[in-house]
């Protein structure tokens, strides 16, 4: 008997002699209501094989192997499952799901999470040093209101893969994920990687795991890409987690872009190809993970897809560069967020901050907001030089052109990730998962960067003066009160976490207030609430 906690991953091992290291084994566990699952095993090194489950309710589990050869096949045990008794948010409340109403995620306790997620696409090489370097960059985005982290779990982003999936870059301590050549999995490199997936859930941190970048497929073969989906569903499947299909499905690698007679087709193929590979990873998941796909031209992950079965959530990557960007940045959040049948929506690659010299703190602020009051499930911040891990010890170079400057260590720091925490930290003051896009008759386009709970709640967001007019959402209007609200009016400063009185709300007779000026031409934070009298 082996003891354990609901929500709580337990590893047991087998010894398998004559497994060759891709061999598919699995165990199938019952619960006490009869509940069961089927979990891959995977292969630890030699003959060493290893399944990683957690039970979802208290009770006693029993577990059967199933696998070809009779040296494993038929073994028996049980589990015995307690409650959870410790205070990590992710083992208490559960793994993710879509809420009922297809616009936000929830805990399988039906808490709600708030995507707050950061971008550390080349997390798990050497360069972000473990432990002193990784768990102080986790406490920091823990500290700050982060929720979730994006990391790549294979072959990497910015290596060209005709020439580059071999460079020392994209190697942690024991090497790359796979042996050179695709020749096998490399489990040394995953028993690296294991200890900072399981910090980060330890320090409350979903690990959004993306496979690996789109354009390795062609060169890996289809089958041994759904043998390293099988790897990390067996490693990681028994933690909550979510997954990302892969990264850029659509773009192929750097040096076959200029070719323009096959580009196109090149492009179907590779998406056909991750098609397949999404229908694999949703038979195969026995947990049935939030699962994601991030884009590249099409900029949406379910018009890169096409197959809204095959995903739940709708990752998108808007545009890089300075101020020129945000009005494509908009509009295709609100395109994603007025797209039916509902399916929540997350920026999951806006412009960096600092990327090119450009897109600071201000800009950080206005994607932020404008995708929450656009009706999005949450939002990912970027820094440039944080996505690479670029190092004082050892500056990232890779296959394209330079970004831009800057080291994690200096630009974790970066104020733009301590001010989207604060836009977190200030939804959590309602039931912002109630929240729904509110339009206001004297703005134009739909722009009213307004969420709220009719007669409860109202938020406006405020751009500031550098901002291109077309934004100014609700500035200098006039807003529709209910008859039945009875509200007081505060602004709440976005770069600092202050609070403004801004008095009693008394409309016309004709049922309208205007709008306030602002405390300064900053970008502010409007906010209607009849509870705060």
């Amino acid at each position: 008997m082996v003891n354990g906690q609901t929500n709580v991953p337990m590893e047991l091992a087998f010894t398998v002699p004559d497994a060759l290291w891709d061999a598919e084994i699995d165990v199938d566990f019952t619960g006490p209501e009869g509940d069961a699952w089927r979990v891959p095993a995977f292969w630890a090194g030699g003959e060493q094989w290893r399944v990683r489950f957690a039970a979802p309710k208290p009770g006693r589990y029993a577990y059967r192997t199933e696998f070809a050869d009779e040296t494993l096949h038929g073994q028996t045990g049980e589990l015995e499952i307690a409650p959870y008794d410790g205070d990590n948010d992710l083992y208490r409340h559960g793994r993710l799901r879509i809420a009922e109403s297809k616009r936000t995620l929830e805990h399988a306790d039906g808490k709600p999470f708030f995507w707050l997620g950061d971008t550390w696409w080349m997390g798990l090489t050497k360069r972000l040093d473990w432990p002193h370097g990784f768990k102080s960059l986790a406490e920091d985005r823990a500290s700050k209101g982060f929720s979730l982290v994006q990391i790549v779990a294979g072959p990497l982003p910015d290596f060209d893969a005709e020439y580059a999936t071999w460079d020392p870059q994209q190697a942690n301590e024991a090497g790359w994920p796979w042996e050179q050549d695709w020749a096998r999995i490399n489990p040394e490199f995953y028993d690296l990687a294991d200890r900072r997936i399981i910090h980060l859930v330890e320090q409350g941190l979903v690990p959004c795991i993306v496979s690996m970048w789109g354009f390795y497929l062609p060169f890996m073969g289809i089958e041994r890409v759904k043998k390293h989906w099988r790897n990390l569903i067996a490693r990681y499947g028994a933690y909550p987690v979510v997954w990302c299909v892969c990264g850029e499905v659509e773009l192929p690698t750097y040096s076959h872009l200029s070719r323009s007679d096959t580009l196109e087709a090149e492009k179907a193929d590779q998406t056909a190809g991750w098609k397949e590979v999404a229908g694999y990873l949703r038979n195969l998941d026995p947990y049935h993970h939030v699962t994601t796909i991030h884009p590249a031209w099409a900029q949406s992950g379910r018009d890169a897809i096409l197959d809204d079965s095959l995903i739940d959530l709708d990752m998108l990557q808007t545009s890089h560069g300075g101020h020129g960007i945000l009005g494509r940045t908009v509009d295709r959040v609100h395109e994603s967020n007025d797209k039916t049948p509902r399916m929540p929506v997350v920026n999951g690659e806006p412009c960096y901050e600092g990327i090119m010299g450009t897109a600071w703190q201000e800009m950080q602020r206005f994607v932020f907001w404008t995708s929450i009051m656009s009706g999005s499930a949450g939002h990912t911040y970027g820094a440039q030089g944080m996505w690479a891990m670029s190092s004082r010890d050892e500056p990232f170079k890779g296959s394209t052109m330079n970004w831009g400057d800057g080291f994690w260590q200096d630009v974790m720091h970066y104020p733009g990730s301590a001010q989207v925490g604060l836009g977190r930290r200030f939804l959590e003051r309602y039931p912002w998962w109630q929240f729904e896009p509110r339009i206001e008759p004297e703005v134009q386009d739909r722009r009213s960067f307004a969420v709220g709970i009719p007669g409860k709640v109202a938020v406006f967001y405020l751009t500031g003066q550098w901002a291109d007019p077309k934004f100014r959402g609700v500035q200098g209007t006039r807003l529709s009160i209910e008859t039945v609200a009875r509200y007081r009016a505060y602004f709440f400063n976005p770069r600092t976490g202050a609070d403004v009185d801004a008095g009693v709300v008394t409309p016309d007779a004709d049922g309208f207030w205007p709008v306030p000026p602002k405390p300064s031409m900053d970008d502010w934070v409007l906010v209607l609430d009849t509870e705060r009298q």
